[in-house]
């Protein structure tokens, strides 16, 4: 994949926010790891929530989501329920049904969560991490069908997912960049270090002989 990414073995709280790829991770499993991390006072930033997975074909969870935004209040629809488009909205709301979220712990529970569609570029060169028991290749089984939270929303209504995509597009190849530019550093340090060596050989036989 090309990413920095690194697997939660174990979880400990700390002071620093935990950026989680939701790529391949399985929505419910993954909202309810959130839930109980949040309840625990960790902070949490979910990012590439459009790559999240659905389990079951798309038609059906495209169906279920449409009989969701049917449910709306019948004397003032502004009053709510209020129906969100964005995979990350969405992702977010999820937690929020696992969480006891009109209590003042569980507000403040859900003010430690952030989602974001793509990764921003203040959170390009932080590592990622990934949870292993949430994740579709470890808990489905493979023959079974998927969809992606993203496509969902897109055929709802979310219209950003052209979007999101060239922007992930041109971060992968500014992070390859950086990675073969990193490499070319390193490789022309190391042959100065060599030089310099071979050019301070006869300067170090002369302290050799007084000691150092």
């Amino acid at each position: 994949m090309g990413e920095n990414l690194s697997i939660i073995t174990f979880f400990f709280i700390t002071f620093q926010p935990i950026i989680l790829d939701g790529a391949g991770h399985l929505k419910g499993r993954l909202a309810a790891f959130v839930a109980k991390q949040l309840l625990l006072g960790q902070r949490i930033i979910v990012v590439r929530c459009e790559q999240i997975i659905c389990s079951g074909p798309y038609y059906r969870n495209q169906h279920i989501f449409l009989s969701y935004l049917k449910k709306r209040c019948n004397v003032n629809p502004k009053r709510g329920p209020f129906h969100f488009r964005s995979p990350a909205k969405m992702f977010y709301k999820c937690v929020r049904g696992m969480v006891p979220w009109k209590t003042q712990r569980g507000r403040k529970a859900m003010c430690m969560l952030k989602t974001y569609e793509g990764v921003p570029s203040s959170l390009a060169s932080h590592r990622k991490l990934v949870v292993p028991e949430v994740m579709r290749v470890v808990r489905s089984n493979p023959a079974a069908k998927f969809c992606h939270l993203g496509k969902v929303a897109h055929e709802v209504g979310w219209k950003y997912r052209t979007v999101i995509r060239r922007l992930e597009r041109r971060r992968l190849i500014k992070k390859k960049m950086a990675v073969i530019h990193k490499k070319h550093v390193s490789a022309f340090k190391a042959k100065a270090v060599h030089a310099a060596r071979k050019e301070l050989r006869p300067f170090q036989a002369i302290k050799a002989n007084y000691g150092y």
